[in-house]
């Protein structure tokens, strides 16, 4: 198959005599990158999915929240992620037209869906934690609710590309696809800042909000763990925490990209280095596989479930426990006077 080629609105991400963005070298490095970040991606949100299934245990309102956005990462990582190593091996882009918007579009609507799912998260948090309308509990209707809300969302707004409003184009340097930022066509622009405007800016904007709220909850955690009972409130404290190293691995990993495409909205014929091109695009595709390793590490259920499945049944942590313990009564034995 003959390798689709940049669009000439792309000609800016081409060398000054058309020659390809990167040399074969650099092909390569960008395939074993993204080797590296889509591998344990595809296995740790398989695994989120798989433990969630397996024990009803976790199948709590919050946890339904945390397992949509493995399902949206783990899409992300199958199609965009390991296109991307596949592509960049060949150092082109190797599926045609048909491949290329179908590439663009499976990306884009697990991506937006993702960052919706972050949002629903950090809403959820915010109003359970520093309860802004009193006591509310977050329950299954709700999150059932919040996560239909973000697929019908990002259905909605990655649909019309399809249909002639917008479309999906090569990007970066040429191995993946993706709405087409650089069109000066009208029509197209028209779509792009409509897309940013609800895609990103009203996420963001909600999970910042959010995000601004639970800090200073936290910032007031021990008053609030003395009027509201301690133990329960530090533990909403934990959850508050890992939703909020969440919300700010996906900023870090979405802002550069989000910042390029308006950059380059707003000044089509701006001149940008392909590898400058390319870091915000593979940088927001890692972010697939930050949020597994967050929740499965901080979250004691996924962690008492998820560990062991990956460890063919060994319990490090249970061990590391009793170890501790065995120490503790022993350290006690050796003060106490005989």
């Amino acid at each position: 198959m003959q390798p689709y080629e940049f669009s000439p609105n792309a000609s800016f991400y081409l060398g000054p005599h058309g020659e390809p963005p990167l040399s074969r070298t650099g092909f390569i490095l960008l395939s074993i990158i993204m080797a590296i970040f889509t591998g344990p991606a595809i296995i740790l949100n398989a695994t989120v999915i798989i433990v969630s299934l397996m024990h009803k245990q976790l199948r709590q309102p919050l946890n339904y929240a945390l397992v949509n956005m493995a399902v949206a990462d783990l899409g992300t990582a199958m199609t965009g992620g390991v296109l991307s190593v596949v592509n960049n091996a060949q150092g082109y882009f190797s599926l045609g037209r048909t491949g290329c918007v179908m590439e663009g579009f499976a990306v884009s609507l697990f991506g937006i869906t993702s960052l919706c799912t972050v949002a629903l998260i950090a809403v959820e948090r915010m109003f359970v934690v520093s309860k802004p309308l009193g006591q509310i509990t977050f329950q299954k209707q709700h999150a059932i609710g919040g996560i239909a809300l973000a697929w019908l969302w990002s259905l909605t707004w990655n649909l019309p590309p399809l249909f002639g409003w917008g479309r999906y184009e090569l990007e970066g340097v040429g191995t993946s696809c993706a709405p087409d930022w650089h069109s000066k066509d009208p029509h197209n622009v028209s779509y792009i800042l409509a897309y940013f405007a609800v895609c990103f800016a009203v996420p963001f904007a909600v999970i910042l909000a959010s995000y601004s709220k639970l800090m200073w909850t936290l910032h007031q955690v021990s008053r609030m763990a003395c009027v509201e009972g301690g133990a329960v409130a530090k533990g909403e404290m934990k959850v508050a925490v890992m939703v909020i190293l969440m919300v700010l691995t996906f900023l870090i990993s979405w802002m550069p990209y989000a910042s390029l495409a308006m950059l380059v909205v707003y000044n089509p014929d701006v001149k940008i280095h392909p590898l400058l091109g390319t870091v915000p695009v593979y940088l927001a595709k890692s972010s697939t596989v930050y949020n597994p390793i967050i929740y499965i590490y901080l979250n004691k259920q996924f962690r008492k479930y998820a560990v062991p499945f990956l460890l063919c049944g060994k319990e490090p942590w249970v061990e590391d426990e009793a170890s501790e313990a065995v120490t503790t009564v022993e350290t006690t034995a050796k003060v106490s006077p005989s």
